[in-house]
């Protein structure tokens, strides 16, 4: 009879050892770039609904109120003078982007630091805050 050769226990050991060690050096850097990505992501939707409210200020003559929102880039005004003057969507999608962490954008008009203020609280959802964090906006 012949004799079927497996791997040993201390074969398969070394080899999760090997496996262990990569990923303990290799996911923390991972990580790291994800991070960086949604932060970027975020900057380009700023960018990006930044272009679409100046589109909707060429065509109204004033940019949204705090309280009409980023809303006001996908849905007609109720008033039929601005009804007959707006002339969106102003987005593609003909919706509000979520920014990478799955809430929604903060508007405010008139801005503390320009004509309008926008704004994201980065992964924590809250203000202030560093890396990932840190908030992304469109004064800076």
């Amino acid at each position: 009879m012949k004799r079927k050769r497996g791997f040993t226990l201390l074969e398969l050991l070394v080899v999760l050892i090997i496996l262990g060690l990569l990923a303990a050096l290799v996911g923390p850097r991972l990580i790291g770039k994800l991070g960086k990505a949604k932060s970027q992501i975020a900057q380009s939707q700023i960018a990006l609904l930044e272009s679409a409210l100046d589109q909707y200020r060429l065509d109204m003559g004033r940019y949204p109120t705090t309280e009409e929102g980023l809303k006001a880039l996908v849905e007609p005004p109720v008033s039929e003078e601005e009804k007959a003057r707006w002339q969106g969507p102003y987005l593609k999608k003909k919706k509000i982007p979520l920014d990478p962490w799955g809430r929604p954008y903060h508007y405010r008009y008139p801005g503390e630091h320009g004509d309008y203020d926008l704004w994201t609280y980065g992964a924590d959802g809250k203000p202030g805050g560093e890396g990932e964090n840190a908030d992304i906006t469109s004064w800076e």
